[in-house]
């Protein structure tokens, strides 16, 4: 998602770009929910991540009419909101206390009584104990964002190499090119690694400069509706005995559950109790889902980072950009990430390319430069190929 954002918003800044990656729009993105949401993501202790997250949630209209237009395709942006609620007390504790910080930092979100909640939505369970209204989330279909991206990349003139990142070429502290899983050197003045949890996983990066991403296991899955069964209005996201889960409904009556998180390194299997928990979990919440079918299981890895924040922006080699580390906010940051790595690009040229499109986002607190560690002597590259999505602009 951030790579082919980047690709797309590059080359239609005039920008020569190309992609290595061996699955084009199949990475973690197309496990997620593409839940846009900067109320439900909001955390204790995260108030300057949140307000890169609004910013980009504001993005998103503009973002999807102009992929719209440049594929030819709907990604189905729903603005309509999401629907928290609470399934026992302590769960009800939990979300008044989420509610009460998303207030504190001015999110707009109001609560809501158990009447209110199953009058919103109501296929929702008869135990449900009230919980909130996050008008702020929105959703777009994931699947359909990416396979946009694909169209609007190949319209814009990117070059699409079907292959994985063996290293990154850099000569005198600059940037040259990189090299392909298949031996082939691609020359570049610039390099984006937006490899997502493999980034610091990339060959020819100086040790100090990798950056401290991991894999974070998320489990999604596809439900349909049978024919004459209702379906949801609103995306609900469940407290459920202490556990997260959501339900993204879509508009041709399927319905997208998940939330789990899980560090099991670069493990993408799907196990049978993860499946369980969660239609457990989403039928607590929403009981007629015992009549929907279950069509697809989907395990992707989320490019976690120590602090939970995206590391974007400049490194001290010249031409190498950081755009990984998203975790969680992939799709959500993916607009906002990519104008400001076009101004960092266009920078970079002389040419101004993208400059001031940042959509009033703040990148400053979120530089890959904040977790450099002291360079050593000796080799500096890990010789580890990774495929992800690396945008070559030069």
């Amino acid at each position: 998602m951030i790579g082919l954002s980047i690709a797309w918003k590059a080359a239609a800044a005039g920008l020569d770009v190309t992609v290595a990656d061996p699955l084009p729009g199949r990475g973690a993105g197309w496990a997620a929910a593409g839940m846009l949401a900067p109320a439900g993501e909001a955390h204790f202790g995260e108030d300057t991540l949140t307000a890169l997250n609004v910013a980009a949630a504001r993005a998103w209209p503009d973002f999807a009419a102009a992929l719209e237009s440049a594929s030819g395709g709907p990604v189905h942006y729903v603005d309509r909101g999401t629907l928290l609620v609470a399934v026992d007390s302590s769960d009800r504790t939990a979300t008044d206390d989420l509610l009460a910080y998303q207030q504190s930092i001015g999110l707009r979100a109001h609560r809501l009584g158990a009447a209110d909640c199953r009058a919103s939505e109501p296929l929702l369970a008869p135990g449900i104990r009230g919980g909130a209204d996050l008008s702020e989330d929105h959703q777009v279909d994931n699947r359909a964002v990416l396979d946009g991206l694909v169209a609007a990349c190949r319209a814009t003139g990117v070059a699409l190499v079907e292959d994985e990142v063996d290293s990154i070429e850099i000569h005198n502290g600059s940037v040259t090119g990189i090299t392909t899983g298949r031996g082939d050197r691609l020359p570049a003045g610039a390099v984006v690694v937006a490899a997502g949890c493999r980034s610091g996983h990339l060959g020819g990066i100086p040790d100090h400069l990798l950056p401290p991403v991991r894999p974070v296991k998320g489990l999604t899955l596809r439900l349909r509706a049978a024919r004459g069964t209702r379906t949801l209005r609103r995306t609900v996201r469940g407290v459920v005995h202490g556990r997260h889960c959501y339900l993204v409904p879509r508009g041709d009556g399927t319905v997208v559950v998940g939330a789990t998180v899980e560090e099991k390194g670069f493990d993408t299997s799907v196990q049978v109790g993860a499946v369980g928990d969660l239609l457990q979990d989403a039928r607590r919440l929403i009981p007629c889902l015992e009549e929907y079918e279950l069509f697809d299981t989907t395990a992707g890895l989320r490019p976690g980072s120590p602090d939970n924040a995206p590391l974007v922006g400049r490194t001290e080699v010249r031409g190498l950009v950081m755009a990984t580390g998203h975790y969680r906010n992939g799709f959500l940051l993916a607009p906002v990430t990519a104008a400001e790595i076009v101004r960092i690009l266009g920078a970079e040229a002389g040419a101004g390319a993208g400059a001031g499109a940042g959509a009033g986002a703040d990148f400053g607190p979120f530089s890959p430069g904040r977790f450099i560690r002291p360079a050593v002597p000796g080799p500096q590259s890990r010789p580890a190929a990774a495929p992800g999505l690396t945008p070559v602009a030069g």
